[in-house]
């Protein structure tokens, strides 16, 4: 096996190390940004799905949400109101749970 010094020094692939198609992608521009509007997938429940075995066959634990964070990022102004908006949500459903006194009809 050859190291990656000797591969570069090679005529053949020295082009490789300066072009920037090879390059590996800046960590800030891999995730695709989402504005405020479509924050909700990350919560939603139509979005979610739980997998219980990945395209081989082989045994995962894991849902969608998953890799809708793996993916998407939220926008830098909108990622402050999520972590609110999450909490909220949450605040919002044990309410909703709480709140709904059952009345003789």
């Amino acid at each position: 096996m050859s190291s990656q010094e000797e591969i570069l020094n090679d005529g053949r692939f020295s082009c490789v190390a300066r072009d920037p198609r090879f390059w590996e992608m800046p960590e800030k521009e891999r995730k695709i940004k989402i504005d405020k509007r479509f924050r909700a997938m990350f919560h939603d429940k139509k979005f979610k799905l739980k997998y219980t075995v990945d395209k081989r066959g082989r045994p995962v634990n894991y849902t969608s949400t998953e890799n809708l964070r793996k993916f998407y990022a939220l926008s830098e102004s909108d990622s402050d109101l999520s972590e609110d908006d999450s909490k909220e949500h949450a605040e919002a459903k044990k309410k909703k749970k709480k709140g709904k006194p059952k009345g003789d009809a």
